[in-house]
């Protein structure tokens, strides 16, 4: 489990945490191979199964990845380069519902997420560990710049065990 000090992240952050290591940059790489793979390997009539009457379908949810990857990855940047301003939070029920993803092509969601995760690394890779340990406020909390990118590789496992466990 990753450990940062108590003002880099939120308490609900914690779940997410264990879920990774500390090389971030390796794992995000990793992630990026492994995760196009698995979603690949799901089978086409899932595509819009939901495990219960309400939950959001495998695309919804892939779709939510990517939007997450947006979300997480402007507050990192904005934290990274000392912006002050509090950045607020986000309905992730809200963006789905107003989203098209059921009726987009698998491969196209996938795309997305993969031209976003990469626009990430290509980023993180510039950031000296005094850029990465800045703090700023996001949803009305203390966060760092390097915590919003260790949340995104444990949101992103969260998902795809999720996925294997209520959906596959």
């Amino acid at each position: 489990m990753v450990k940062l000090s108590i003002d880099e992240c939120p308490a609900y952050f914690e779940m997410y945490l264990e879920m990774v290591d500390e090389d971030i940059l390796k794992e995000l790489e990793t992630q990026l191979e492994e995760y196009p793979k698995f979603i690949k390997s799901i089978p086409k009539e899932k595509e819009l199964f939901s495990y219960a009457p309400g939950k959001w379908t495998v695309k919804e949810i892939i779709g939510h990845n990517t939007d997450t990857e947006r979300v997480m990855f402007n507050r990192a940047f904005r934290i990274a380069r000392n912006d002050k301003t509090p950045i607020p939070g986000f309905d992730e029920d809200a963006y789905v519902a107003a989203t098209n993803f059921n009726s987009r092509e698998m491969e196209d969601l996938l795309e997305e997420f993969i031209l976003q995760r990469k626009s990430i690394i290509y980023f993180f890779k510039t950031l000296t560990q005094d850029e990465l340990k800045r703090i700023g406020t996001a949803s009305n909390k203390s966060v760092s710049s390097r915590a919003l990118f260790y949340f995104l590789l444990g949101h992103l496992q969260h998902h795809v065990n999720f996925l294997k466990e209520k959906y596959l």
